[in-house]
């Protein structure tokens, strides 16, 4: 159980991406009670805590809330991508997305996404983050966070806690992906580019 494994944030990305009837997130599903045992929390009793309040639940009944917070029924509460954050006009695609698709670029990665979606969704550059750890490629995975995920993670991470959804699995998954990335950043002494926030 080490910082960098990446079992927790390949969990993490994907149920940030993947919709909760796809197999992928079916496959995971089973590991969110046993999130805090996976990783060297520094407080193992609140992660405790969050993960027996996760419901005991079908995922399929997070399609409604999947929807809301990932699809755009309605108005989105939280968008995913974070260029919403970074560009004064919340626009899709906007500067920083390109400026992160270079990165991807430079590094021979290019979206696994299956939609046309931007680059800079969530769960996507968690997924993005696993790839980097496990091909050893550490100084790439820094840049990833500190020059393009966590400028706005926590905004984000916020929003989705604060969301109104009908069942608490996605805003008890944004506290612990919260108290993931600051472990991460803290126990890496990582120092975020500062950025303003337009959202």
């Amino acid at each position: 159980m080490t910082l960098l494994a990446t079992t927790l944030p390949r969990i993490l990305g994907a149920f940030f991406y993947y919709p909760p009837q796809s197999e992928t997130v079916q496959r995971l599903w089973p590991l969110l009670p046993q999130i805090a045992e996976i990783f060297p929390w520094p407080d193992l009793a609140e992660m405790t805590q969050y993960c027996q309040q996760i419901p005991a639940i079908a995922p399929e009944k997070l399609e409604y809330d999947f929807s809301i917070l990932f699809e755009g029924q309605g108005e989105m509460p939280a968008p995913p991508w974070g260029s919403v954050y970074l560009d004064k006009e919340n626009s899709l695609m906007a500067a920083s997305t390109l400026h992160y698709r270079e990165f991807l670029s430079g590094l021979g990665l290019k979206s696994q996404s299956t939609i046309r979606e931007p680059e800079d969704q969530f769960g996507l550059m968690l997924l993005a983050w696993v790839h980097l750890i496990e091909q050893q490629q550490c100084a790439a995975a820094i840049v990833l966070l500190t020059d393009h995920l966590l400028p706005w993670a926590y905004r984000y991470l916020e929003l989705v806690k604060s969301a109104q959804v009908e069942h608490p699995v996605y805003p008890l998954l944004a506290e612990i992906t919260e108290c993931y990335l600051k472990t991460v950043q803290s126990e890496l002494g990582l120092f975020p580019q500062p950025h303003e926030l337009y959202r």
